[in-house]
């Protein structure tokens, strides 16, 4: 086995927030945490480069995939795995564990790559249904952490219009600086209304549904255009049933449908080329760090990303 302190940082996911309040899925007693980044400060002797062959040694900054078991760190249940989670001074990780080295990217940028793997995830999987065009039209609903890591990947392919619909005005406008062209705020009246009236009454081509509500399940379908497609990414834990009618929504428009679940190692492969792309574009991905707390004040950081006023919300340990 080998370690790293975790005196860097930390994001706090939408499902860390769950298991924080209600234990769905069970895990505790558990060591939350896993969009997490670390320094290596001790390895195994056998420990000698990270999954990609990359040459791994003390002081090196790592990001960590799924465990071998597929299981997630920092999402691990039970005492055996109470040092499994990016939560804390120190983290142990497991043999033959899927680890970056990622020392050549700065912290706030490298804290993204986990929920970047998520975000490629789904983009993978929304191009085995659909061929995206330079001129597509791309719709993202929900413009939280993941929605905002969708439309900057659709900026990096070269989409040149994409449309961000959320009901929070700040997320918005940071949609729009990092590759949305129109945004579509649904407090201001009907969302659909207004999407179509940005692509002259024909809808979008593709649609990513990142908000985790059924009411917004219900209501992707009504922004599409005939022969689109629809990427479902917002539901990792059960929110209640979405209606949708499979005449007008699916057979007559014959609409393909896909959903998006976690991520596979080589999502995080393509996460990193992501975000050192946007890099290289002049896109400023660390806007999305809008909050950092110590990890004493925990609490106060779940309050802080429940109370949906920030984007991701982290806990840097500068000890």
């Amino acid at each position: 086995m080998w370690y790293r302190r975790l005196r860097i940082c930390c994001g706090i996911c939408g499902t860390d927030v769950f298991e924080y309040k209600a234990d769905p899925f069970k895990y505790i007693p558990v060591n939350l945490g896993h969009e997490g980044t670390g320094e290596i400060v001790k390895m195994g002797k056998n420990v000698k480069t990270d999954w990609t062959g990359k040459p791994l040694k003390v002081g090196d900054k790592i990001v960590c995939g799924p465990a071998p078991s597929g299981d997630i760190y920092g999402l691990m249940g039970g005492e055996k795995h109470f040092f499994n989670g990016w939560l804390a001074n120190y983290m142990v990780i497991n043999p033959n564990s899927v680890v970056f080295n990622v020392s050549d990217m700065p912290l706030d940028l490298r804290i993204l790559i986990e929920p970047a793997a998520v975000s490629s995830h789904a983009v993978a999987k929304a191009k085995e249904i659909y061929t995206f065009k330079h001129g597509s039209t791309v719709l993202v609903q929900g413009v939280g952490p993941i929605g905002l890591m969708v439309t900057a990947q659709m900026k990096t392919l070269g989409i040149r219009h994409i449309i961000a619909v959320d009901g929070n005005p700040d997320r918005l406008a940071l949609a729009k600086k990092i590759g949305a062209t129109a945004t579509v705020n649904i407090q201001d009246g009907d969302p659909v209304e207004a999407v179509k009236k940005l692509t002259n009454g024909k809808g979008v081509n593709f649609a990513f549904q990142c908000t985790g509500s059924t009411k917004g399940a219900s209501t992707i379908w009504n922004f599409l255009g005939d022969h689109g497609g629809i990427c479902e990414v917002g539901f990792f834990v059960d929110n209640g049933k979405a209606k949708y009618n499979p005449h007008f929504n699916i057979c007559m428009p014959e609409t393909k449908v896909t959903g998006s679940w976690a991520y596979v190692p080589e999502d995080w492969v393509e996460a990193t080329e992501f975000l050192r792309e946007t890099q290289a574009e002049g896109i400023d991905m660390t806007q999305l760090v809008t909050n950092a707390y110590p990890l004493d004040q925990l609490n106060e950081a779940m309050a802080k990303c429940m109370s949906g006023t920030g984007v991701k919300v982290c806990y840097k340990n500068n000890e």
